[in-house]
């Protein structure tokens, strides 16, 4: 069921999460660019593990609104929460132990796509 009130914090949080992929997406090609195929896969890599949990996030977060959904929308808050830092845990997991990264391209380009983030009141008024 879809709240209409959560609709215009779940467009804010849908465009954070493309910013967030978009800055992901030009870091890795930059990386691409300057050190070659292997490390630009692993800057994307780093970008796809910021930006997935996020998505899943969003969906669970923004799910209820208003009053009289105030438990409906804590429990939803708390179990988007956990299954973010979950989500990025096996992710983490998955891409160390399945392919080959380079390390300093994969985490850079996750901080850059998590620091996106704070600067997104730069960029939206919502």
């Amino acid at each position: 069921m879809n709240n209409k009130l959560a609709a215009p914090y779940q467009l804010a949080a849908f465009k954070l999460i493309c910013l967030q992929g978009s800055v992901a997406l030009v870091a890795a090609i930059i990386v691409f660019l300057g050190w070659g195929v292997s490390a630009g896969l692993s800057a994307l890599a780093g970008g796809v593990v910021a930006v997935l949990p996020h998505c899943v996030f969003a969906v669970y977060a923004f799910r209820y609104m208003g009053a009289s959904r105030a438990n409906q929308a804590y429990t939803s808050l708390k179990r988007g929460n956990g299954l973010k830092f979950m989500l990025t845990i096996i992710l983490f997991a998955l891409v160390l132990k399945h392919f080959p990264v380079i390390l300093l391209p994969f985490f850079s380009s996750y901080v850059l796509a998590l620091f996106t983030g704070l600067f997104a009141p730069v960029f939206f008024k919502h």
